[in-house]
C-alpha cells in the first residue's frame, strides 16, 4: 500500500487524496519527530514559568484572562476537548474526517503546535487501522479552526465517543483503539488546543473538490462537443485563433477539447433547415468561454489549496526563536471565498449544460430531431421529464451558489465577533459538485440519443467511442418509452467514475 510521509513543510493535494480517498498509510518523517520534540521543549519550559501564556496555561477564547495552575492542566486540555466535540446533524463522509484527520497531523508536524510526538503518533496510528471518528454536519463556524469537527477527531484519540471501525460499523472509541493496540492519549499543556485550531476540514474538502471537478469540466466539454454536433452546428469557433485573441487559459483549454472531440466529424456544419443558420446560441457557441472561467477559478482556488497546504495553522505558534505567540492565522476566509466562487462556477456550469439539452429537446430549435427525441412522439414521452430532473438540479445548484461566506454570526461571548463560516461553504460545494455530474449525465445521455437519431450521418470517432462505451455500461440508446431512471442512474455513474473522460481520449488522447 501506498505510504504518505509527513514531514515538516506541509503536504501535497496528492497526499491528501491518497490518505482520504485510497487509504494510503502514514508515517512521520524523523525531521517531523524532531521538530515536534523541540517546539515541545519549549511549550514545556513556558509551562514552568509563573506567567500566564495563553493555550498553555490559561483558559480560550472569551475565558483566556483566567490563568490556570498546572494541577488543571490535564483536565483543561481533556475538557475543551469534551466541551468543544458538539456537532449535531448527520455524519460526514469518511473520506471527509480522514482528509481532516491528516490535514491536522500535517501541521502539528511543522512543530509550530508544541504537540509531542507520541500525541502525532496516535494520529498517524487511528488513520493507519482504519478508525473514523463520528463527525457531525453542523458545528464548525470555520473560524477558530473547524472547532466541532476536530474536536470529535481529537476525542477519539482519548479514547471517548464514538468511531467507525474498519469494517464500517459505529462503536466506542476506546473499545476500537484497543483492538488496534492504541493507547489513548493523556493530552498535556496546549495539546487540545492544538487538535482543534485549524482549517483541515474545509481544506480537505477543497483539495477533493477540485479533483472531482478537473474530471467533471473535461466532461463538460465533451457533453458540450457532442450537442454542438447532434445540433449540427459548427466547430469553427473553436478555432485556436480566436481564443488567442482573449487569452484566458481556461478558455483556450475548453474550446481546445471540444475540438479535439469533434476532429472528423461527419455533422458538424449540416444544415436541415430552410434557412442555414448564421451561428450557434449562446449554449454551444459560448462553452468554451463559460467552463473556461470555471476553469480558471479552478486555478485561483488552486493556488489557495496550494498555499494552505504549505501552511501551519494554529494559534497560539510556536515560532522558530521560541516564542509562542497568538495569532489569527485560523481565520478561514481564504478558503471559504474560492469554495463559494467555485459553487458559482458550478451553477453556471449546470445552467448552460441544461440549456443546452433543452435544446435537443426542442423540436423548434433542434433543427430536425423527433420532439424530446421520442420514438413516436405523442405516444412516447421521450426525454421530456429527464430535462425536468435536470433542471430541478441546476435550480438547487443556483441555491447552493449564494455564498456561505458573506454570513457570520458572532460567538463566544463576542470574542469570535467574524467568522468565515468555511465549513459550510464546504459543504454545500459537495453538494453542488454531486448534483453537477448528473446534470453532465443527462446532457451526455441526451446527446448520445440525438447524434443516434442522425441517420446517414457519421459522428466523430471520439463521440462514436463515447457511444460504444456508455452502451456497454448499460445506458441504452433510441427507441419506445422505458423505465428512464436506470438509465439516468447508470450515465451517472458513468461519468462519475471518469468512464466518460477515458473513453473521450482513447481517441484524442489526454485532454486538458
Amino acid at each position: 500500500m501506498h505510504t504518505v510521509m509527513v514531514g515538516t513543510s506541509g503536504a501535497t493535494a496528492s497526499d491528501v487524496l491518497a490518505v482520504a480517498r485510497a487509504g494510503a498509510r502514514v508515517e512521520l518523517s524523523g525531521e517531523a519527530v524532531a521538530a515536534l520534540a523541540a517546539a515541545r521543549d519549549i511549550v514545556d519550559a513556558l509551562a514552568a514559568k509563573p506567567e500566564p501564556v495563553y493555550g498553555v496555561s490559561t483558559g480560550f477564547g472569551a475565558l483566556a484572562t483566567r490563568h490556570i495552575g498546572p494541577e488543571l492542566r490535564a483536565q483543561l486540555q481533556r475538557n475543551i476537548v469534551r466541551s468543544h466535540a458538539a456537532g449535531m446533524g448527520p455524519r460526514v463522509e469518511r473520506e471527509v474526517v480522514r482528509a481532516l484527520m491528516f490535514l491536522r497531523l500535517k501541521t502539528v508536524c511543522s512543530g509550530r503546535t508544541g504537540v509531542r510526538p507520541e500525541v502525532a503518533r496516535t494520529m498517524a496510528d487511528v488513520l493507519n487501522a482504519g478508525i473514523t471518528p463520528v463527525v457531525h454536519e453542523y458545528g464548525s463556524l470555520g473560524c477558530s479552526g473547524d472547532l466541532a469537527p476536530l474536536s470529535h477527531c481529537a476525542l477519539t484519540l482519548m479514547g471517548e465517543g464514538e468511531a467507525e471501525g474498519p469494517d464500517g460499523t459505529v462503536r466506542p472509541a476506546g473499545e476500537l483503539l484497543a483492538e488496534h493496540g492504541i493507547a489513548p492519549v493523556e493530552l498535556c499543556e496546549k495539546e487540545g488546543l492544538a487538535l482543534l485550531n485549524g482549517t483541515d476540514g474545509m481544506l480537505g474538502m477543497l483539495v477533493m473538490a477540485l479533483a472531482d471537478l478537473d474530471t467533471l469540466y473535461k466532461s463538460a466539454d465533451i457533453t458540450a462537443a457532442l450537442t454542438l454536433e447532434a445540433l449540427l452546428g459548427t466547430d469553427k469557433v473553436l478555432a485556436p485563433e480566436l481564443h488567442a485573441i482573449r487569452p484566458h487559459p481556461g478558455q483556450a483549454a475548453s474550446a481546445a477539447n471540444m475540438a479535439a472531440v469533434l476532429k472528423g466529424s461527419g455533422l458538424t456544419g449540416h444544415h436541415q433547415d430552410d434557412a442555414p443558420r448564421v451561428q450557434d446560441a449562446y449554449s454551444v457557441r459560448c462553452a468554451p468561454q463559460v467552463a473556461g472561467a470555471g476553469r480558471d477559478t479552478m486555478a485561483h482556488a488552486g493556488l489557495v489549496a496550494e498555499r494552505e497546504l504549505a501552511a501551519a495553522v494554529d494559534n497560539p505558534v510556536v515560532l522558530p526563536d521560541g516564542r509562542v505567540e497568538s495569532n489569527g492565522n485560523f481565520h478561514g476566509a481564504p478558503v471559504a471565498y474560492v469554495l463559494d466562487f467555485l459553487a458559482v462556477a458550478v451553477a453556471d456550469l449546470g445552467s448552460i449544460a441544461e440549456r443546452r439539452t433543452d435544446r435537443l429537446l426542442d423540436k423548434n430549435r433542434s433543427h430536425g430531431l423527433p420532439p424530446f427525441l421520442a420514438d413516436d412522439a405523442g405516444v412516447d414521452s421521450g426525454l421530456m421529464i429527464a430535462q425536468y430532473t435536470q433542471a430541478a438540479l441546476v435550480s438547487e445548484l443556483k441555491r447552493l451558489a449564494v455564498p456561505a461566506s458573506a454570513d457570520s454570526i458572532p460567538s463566544s461571548a463576542m470574542q469570535e465577533d467574524h467568522v468565515s463560516m468555511g465549513w459550510s461553504a464546504a459543504r454545500k460545494l459537495r453538494t453542488a459538485v454531486d448534483n453537477l455530474t448528473r446534470v453532465i449525465a443527462v446532457e451526455l445521455y441526451a446527446a448520445t440519443r440525438a447524434i443516434e437519431l442522425r441517420e446517414g450521418l457519421t459522428p466523430a470517432p471520439a463521440s462514436q467511442a463515447v457511444i460504444d462505451a456508455v452502451r456497454a455500461a448499460g445506458v441504452e440508446g433510441p427507441g419506445p418509452d422505458r423505465y428512464l431512471a436506470p438509465d439516468l442512474a447508470a450515465a451517472d455513474a458513468f461519468v462519475r467514475a471518469g468512464h466518460l473522460v477515458a473513453a473521450t481520449e482513447t481517441v484524442t488522447g489526454p485532454l486538458r
